[in-house]
């Protein structure tokens, strides 16, 4: 069993156990459920923006800790302060330390959209990330089938939510595309073994339909990979490592923000 398939089936076990403590009406009837939502392609070609999606995350099962000192709110905000166009923020606790109060305490403190980094298996999944102040969804072709796909992404439609896609190569993009997605987002990291690798972006970016904005997720840590991936024609770019792996991820960010 590979790592993505361990968190499948945990995340199976902890959407059974949300389940039974809120329904969908409780959810439904949070203050957040009926806030007016950030849409993503918006803030992606806003000219004053980066492009960059900048992750709030303490930790990842291919690098451990990389930053559990340092609250959301400050982090978060020290992006949006940089420039970021939107947040991602982990929700997923056994392997990344991420908690649903993250995105809540994210939500109260900044006025761009927030990215819910989860491994989405349920449409219970989507009405609670709607419920939480999220304003985007992901959904990961590698571990759902294409009618899963179409039908979250119909869903986050429906709930005023914007949708990423995220492929990992050809077949996945070929059998996941449908109207209702939003943003196509290519990690450049293999999610079976967590090798990293900027070609996967660059090998994809021709093939993906000009109606889709396109972002690279993963191993973006300098300069000249942003200004690369922008010749490919990617409106975004998920950076999250990088910046987090410092003392300050916000002045990191600014800093970095200056040489693109």
């Amino acid at each position: 069993m590979n790592i993505l398939d361990k968190i499948i089936a945990r995340k199976k076990e902890e959407v059974a156990s949300a389940k039974a403590k809120k329904t969908i009406a409780e959810l439904e009837s949070s203050f957040s459920f009926e806030r007016q939502t950030y849409a993503l392609k918006d803030f992606l070609t806003d000219p004053s923006k980066t492009g960059i999606i900048a992750e709030f995350k303490r930790k990842s099962p291919s690098k451990g800790i990389i930053n559990d000192k340092l609250s959301v709110q400050e982090v978060t905000t020290g992006y949006a302060a940089a420039g970021a166009s939107a947040l991602s923020v982990l929700t997923d606790r056994d392997f990344f330390m991420g908690h649903d109060d993250d995105l809540i305490a994210a939500r109260k403190v900044n006025e761009i959209p927030i990215l819910r980094k989860d491994f989405m298996i349920d449409e219970y999944q989507i009405i609670e990330a709607k419920a939480l102040g999220a304003d985007i969804v992901l959904l990961i072709a590698a571990c759902l089938t294409p009618a899963e796909i179409r039908g979250f992404a119909k869903l986050a439609k429906s709930l005023g939510l914007s949708t990423l896609l995220e492929v990992h190569n050809k077949e996945e993009l070929n059998r996941s595309l449908n109207p209702y997605l939003d943003v196509i987002g290519i990690n450049n990291r293999n999610l079976k073994d967590f090798t990293v690798s900027i070609e996967t972006s660059l090998s994809l970016a021709e093939i993906i339909p000009k109606e889709f904005l396109k972002i690279s997720e993963s191993a973006i840590s300098n300069i000249e990979t942003i200004k690369t991936l922008k010749k490919a024609g990617f409106n975004g770019f998920l950076i999250g490592e990088n910046f987090m792996k410092t003392d300050n991820p916000g002045k990191a960010m600014t800093e970095f923000v200056k040489g693109i």
